[in-house]
Parts: structure tokens; C-alpha cells; sequence
């Protein structure tokens, strides 16, 4: 019960960011030109690159051993 209300509540939360964004878009009726829909797109691609490239190198790093404190490698060397 408790999770669906937190997962209603944050949907909730959303639908209203994006209604007062959408109001806002509308209220100043900018017009981007095509190489400002370019810059805006090839920004947020390369921040999602940047993102995921960040994640992968986090995931990798834990599997292969480089996030052990060092004294636990001494102790297995140990053995």
C-alpha cells in the first residue's frame, strides 16, 4: 500500500512539473530555430552518453575487484 502511494504520489508530482511546463512554453511562445533544436537535442544526447558511460565504468570497476579496500586484498593475498 505503501509503495503505490509513493509511486501514485511521485507520478502525481510529475504530471503537475510537466503541466506548469507546458503552461510556460506556452505563455512566452518562443520560436527556436533548427540549429537550436540541434544544440538543445546534441546536448542532452551527449549528457546521456556522458551518463551512461559514468554508469557502465562504475559497474565495471565493482565486478573486476577495483572498489576492494586494500586491506581485504593483503588478507586474501594472504591465503
Amino acid at each position: 500500500m505503501a509503495r503505490a502511494l509513493a509511486i501514485g504520489s511521485l507520478l502525481a508530482l510529475l504530471a503537475f512539473v510537466f503541466w506548469i511546463a507546458y503552461d510556460q512554453w506556452e505563455m512566452v511562445a518562443v520560436d527556436i530555430p533548427p540549429w537550436g533544436w540541434i544544440a538543445i537535442l546534441g546536448g542532452a544526447g551527449f549528457s546521456l552518453v556522458v551518463g551512461v558511460g559514468l554508469m557502465a565504468l562504475m559497474y565495471y570497476s565493482e565486478r573486476h575487484g577495483y572498489d576492494e579496500d586494500h586491506g581485504q586484498q593483503v588478507e586474501r593475498d594472504k591465503r
